[in-house]
């Protein structure tokens, strides 16, 4: 039973940063009906960046950690916006397989791209928060890794629950979604991106 346990809360964990992926997936798809191949490889991108930005921070702070983690959700942003205006904005009004085959190509540049820069070898990520295992008397270990992985992951689900739902822009992105002919014309060109 301890084993079935132990499997279950490893599994939850790694869910939890399946769901982060499969959210960008879904916000991306559900507004604007298209399927971002490049979307797991700009994640890669993000890990990597993470990986040689934590050279530059001491080990195990929380103030190192904070660093690192902005700053690869920084690069992966810009790197969103780069590949955004380059590739997808000149395809807007084509039609849909014009854009599944450009997202097809992006994201193969951007996997040999990695392989060429970063190599094919895995790599070991650096500790950046200081790492505590609590363990119970049944067995069970749960690390303070997992805990916070989980603990971000429902914050900001229901974060962008509340935006999706009881903003301006998740209004104006729920229109676009359904219809997005009526929502242009509700909505003066340019004032909600």
């Amino acid at each position: 039973m301890t084993e079935l346990l132990q499997q279950l809360i490893n599994g939850i964990a790694l869910g939890a940063i399946y769901a982060l992926i499969a959210l960008g997936y879904t916000m991306v798809y559900g507004v604007l009906r298209f399927i971002n191949f490049a979307h797991s490889d700009v994640f890669m991108l993000g890990a990597f960046s993470g990986y040689y930005l934590a050279r530059y921070v001491p080990q195990a702070s929380v103030a190192g950690g904070m660093f690192v983690l902005f700053g690869a959700m920084a690069i992966c942003a810009l790197l969103g916006v780069l590949i955004e205006k380059l590739a997808y904005r000149p395809l807007r009004g084509r039609s849909t397989l014009t854009a599944l085959i450009t997202a097809i190509g992006v994201s193969l540049l951007l996997q040999n791209l990695g392989q060429r820069i970063f190599g094919a070898n895995p790599k070991s990520f650096p500790v950046l928060f200081p790492q505590h295992n609590f363990q119970f008397d049944s067995g069970i270990v749960i690390s303070s890794g997992q805990i916070m992985v989980f603990v971000v992951t429902i914050l900001l689900l229901f974060a962008l629950r509340h935006i999706v739902l009881h903003t301006r822009i998740g209004t104006a992105m729920r229109a676009l979604s359904g219809n997005p002919v009526a929502a242009s014309l509700v909505c003066p060109l340019g004032s909600v991106s």
